[in-house]
């Protein structure tokens, strides 16, 4: 597979984030399968670990309600950190608090997976 250019992979990954807030990639537990990998995982902006399942499970609930508000992101910055792995960082404004998040993403002939996440709160 050729690598595409980070600017191309900046395109495809911005409108991703928040992961598992953009409802258009889907709701479904097959959907939320399909875009994270076996082995994902995340650390909350809680300092919490949270598995694959967990989230999920979680996921599904919340996909019940409304988003409460449209999770504004800003000052993305992506780094490649190997063949088809990359790590996107950005500030999350929720309405009250800050946070800096990062997900690693893996480019896979099936589309992109979600390998990691992690929150943390800025003070």
């Amino acid at each position: 597979m050729v690598e595409p250019s980070i600017a191309a992979v900046l395109a495809q990954l911005v409108p991703r984030e928040p992961i598992f807030h953009r409802r258009e990639f889907g709701t479904s537990r097959e959907a939320l399968e399909a875009m994270t990998d076996e082995a994902f995982w995340e650390i909350g902006a809680s300092g919490r670990v949270y598995t694959r399942a967990f989230v999920i499970d979680n996921l599904i609930k919340r996909y019940r309600d409304p988003e409460p508000h449209d999770w504004p992101c800003r000052d993305f910055a992506i780094s490649r950190l190997a063949d088809g792995i990359y790590q996107l960082s950005y500030i999350l404004e929720e309405p009250d608090r800050r946070t800096w998040r990062t997900t690693l993403w893996r480019n896979t002939s099936g589309g992109w997976k979600i390998l990691f996440h992690q929150g943390t709160v800025i003070a």
